[in-house]
């Protein structure tokens, strides 16, 4: 299918000081019906936040690079951590253009401090206080999103029981751009694991999504806008309504390319739940309950490598049988 499909991802904006922003007013719902809508027609939106200001973004990637070109390969590859996502992955080379790092529960100021102290001698006290900084208002940035959804189902009043107790995955990345002329890919077709997913780009684009026709939709974004994806475990909790939005990353000309993705990981023991407010006759319940790190490690897992990205949910959990067989013989096959 082609990739220069004429379509527009849905553009939110949350202006900084704006009652928009202050729950229980218009403003507030009239954006958490644009979130819901957006959430369940394309599973993701481009949201404008200027509070994250250009200076910290430009800074944040100013020390990425040289995380990336400065710091030995020795001193990377102990950036380990068995859980998937949460490790370094790479070098970047003309078979693989990808190169990520991780750090867990990275508002955390301390956490970022043992990465950093890992990479650095001296521990680079202002890659802590940079990246700890961006990541804490990517987090708000999240938390004010997932109030806007849980309020847009009519959920408000039991906010705190449905919203998830999580902290929040930093990956920090590189895609090399490829040999001249050549349209390749950075990162393969894929649907997030993690509960959901927001990306700070540096304006090179290669992030692209996957529409109901097939057709694979380029994202363009500014020094203002981050992107919000929706991951299996949110369709999940959300019985269906909301659509897991199939990505990936594809590179061509002669700039490198470099984002970081804050994830919404919940505390381990967490367990998937649909609220009941969201099974009714319309929506019979689709999914069981599970707990999310056996679903994160089972979508990693050796058994799942035949399974496309997106169908990896619907083996774990789906209640239909009929999926679930069909899945089943094709891993036997």
């Amino acid at each position: 299918m082609g990739i220069d499909a004429e379509f527009q991802v849905p553009v939110i904006e949350f202006r900084t000081g704006s009652p928009d922003l202050e729950r229980g007013t218009e403003g507030w719902h009239q954006n958490c019906k644009r979130v819901r809508e957006a959430c369940e027609m394309y599973g993701c939106f481009q949201v404008v936040y200027e509070k994250i200001s250009r200076r910290v973004r430009e800074e944040t990637f100013a020390l990425l690079k040289d995380l990336v070109e400065e710091v030995p390969l020795e001193r990377k590859q102990m950036n380990a951590n068995p859980k998937p996502y949460h490790s370094y992955f790479g070098p970047c080379s003309q078979d693989s253009l990808y190169e990520g790092f991780g750090i867990e529960d990275a508002s955390n100021y301390d956490s970022v401090k043992s990465f950093a102290h890992i990479m650095w001698p001296d521990g680079h006290p202002y890659f802590c206080e940079t990246v700890n900084t961006i990541v804490k208002q990517m987090e708000e940035l999240n938390n004010i999103i997932w109030l806007m959804i849980i309020d847009s189902y009519g959920l408000g009043e039991k906010w705190e029981t449905v919203m998830m107790n999580s902290k929040t995955l930093l990956r920090m990345m590189k895609y090399m751009s490829p040999s001249s002329g050549e349209y390749r890919r950075g990162l393969h077709a894929h649907t997030d694991k993690p509960v959901s997913t927001i990306i700070c780009e540096d304006q090179i684009p290669g992030l692209e999504i996957e529409g109901k026709d097939g057709q694979w939709i380029k994202l363009s974004s500014s020094s203002t806008s981050f992107v919000f994806l929706v991951g299996d475990p949110l369709m999940v909790w959300s019985n269906g309504r909301m659509k897991a939005v199939k990505h990936r990353v594809m590179m061509n000309g002669d700039k490198d390319r470099y984002s970081i993705a804050a994830f919404t990981i919940p505390v381990e023991g967490t367990i998937i739940k649909i609220p009941e407010e969201l099974i009714d006759e319309q929506h019979p319940r689709l999914f069981k309950d599970f707990d999310f790190m056996d679903f994160l490690l089972f979508s990693f897992s050796e058994q799942v490598k035949l399974i496309d990205s997106a169908d990896q949910i619907y083996t774990f959990a789906s209640l239909s049988p009929l999926f679930s067989d069909q899945n089943h013989a094709h891993i036997d096959n």
